[in-house]
Formats: structure tokens, C-alpha cells, sequence
């Protein structure tokens, strides 16, 4: 994808217009435009007050992927009656098998009682309700396994 495409998608993602960045830079919507279809890039201080607008690191700006918009449109299209129905330990172990086969030989019991309890703790502390206690769960997870904790 190309810089223009990126700087497009971003915006779009954060709910501005070009006038709202155009004005919050300090330059033209024509400018924003110019950069949006490739025919002009950014300076590094414009680049940086983007990525500020936009809540992205440059380099996210810069490697911005129009892919996550479609899985989020994905998403988004998928009714709750449908997601009910949907095995995503079965779909989703088609991509990483281990999800259909660790339950075999991990011993669950050793870790549900601890898991449990942080599910809990995570309740009770900050107010949330079950499925929002696991996604925070599995974020926090998620951090430690990236080495971000």
C-alpha cells in the first residue's frame, strides 16, 4: 500500500476530514488531499503531527495496512446470532492447530482455577462483566507474550 493510501485509511479510521486535519496542521485541504493521492508526501514535522492526530506511531502510519480495516468490516458484518453458532476454536485452529489438539495433553484443570480467579478479580475490581473480563484477559496475555509487560 502506498504512503498516500496509508495517510487515507488512518484518517478515515480516526473519523476526520481532510478540513479537520487540514486545519489542525495548519496547512490546506488541498495539501492533505495532494498527500492522500500520493502526488506530494508529507515533511517529517507534518509526518509526526499526523501520526499524532491519527494516535499512530510513524512507523504504524508509515506500515498502516488497509487489511485491518477489512477484518474489522469482517467483524462488524457478522450478526450476533451468527458468531453464537460459530465454533471459533474450530475455525480459528483450521490457521494455528494447536487449538484443536492441546486439550489432549494440557492438563486444564491446572490453570482454570487460576484463571478463574484473575477473571474474577478482574470483575470485581474494575466492574466488568464476563466477556469483558476475558478480552481484557487475553490482552493482558497478549502483552506479556509480546514482551510489552
Amino acid at each position: 500500500m502506498s504512503l498516500g493510501s496509508s495517510l487515507y485509511h488512518a484518517r478515515k479510521k480516526s473519523g476526520l476530514t481532510q478540513e479537520n486535519v487540514a486545519e489542525k496542521l495548519g496547512v490546506s485541504r488541498q495539501t492533505i488531499s495532494k498527500w492522500e493521492t500520493g502526488e506530494t508526501l508529507p515533511d517529517i514535522r507534518q509526518s509526526k503531527g499526523l501520526a499524532v492526530l491519527y494516535h499512530m506511531s510513524r512507523d504504524e502510519l508509515i506500515e498502516y495496512d488497509f487489511d485491518e480495516q477489512q477484518a474489522q468490516q469482517m467483524i462488524d458484518s457478522v450478526s450476533e446470532e451468527a458468531q453464537a453458532r460459530i465454533d471459533w476454536n474450530r475455525v480459528w485452529s483450521k490457521k494455528y492447530p494447536v487449538l484443536g489438539t492441546y486439550h489432549k495433553t494440557v492438563h486444564i484443570g491446572d490453570y482454570a482455577p487460576k484463571l478463574r480467579e484473575m477473571l474474577t478479580q478482574l470483575r470485581v475490581e474494575y466492574g466488568y462483566n464476563e466477556t469483558d473480563a476475558l478480552l481484557v484477559l487475553k490482552d493482558i496475555l497478549a502483552r506479556v507474550w509480546k514482551g510489552q509487560m
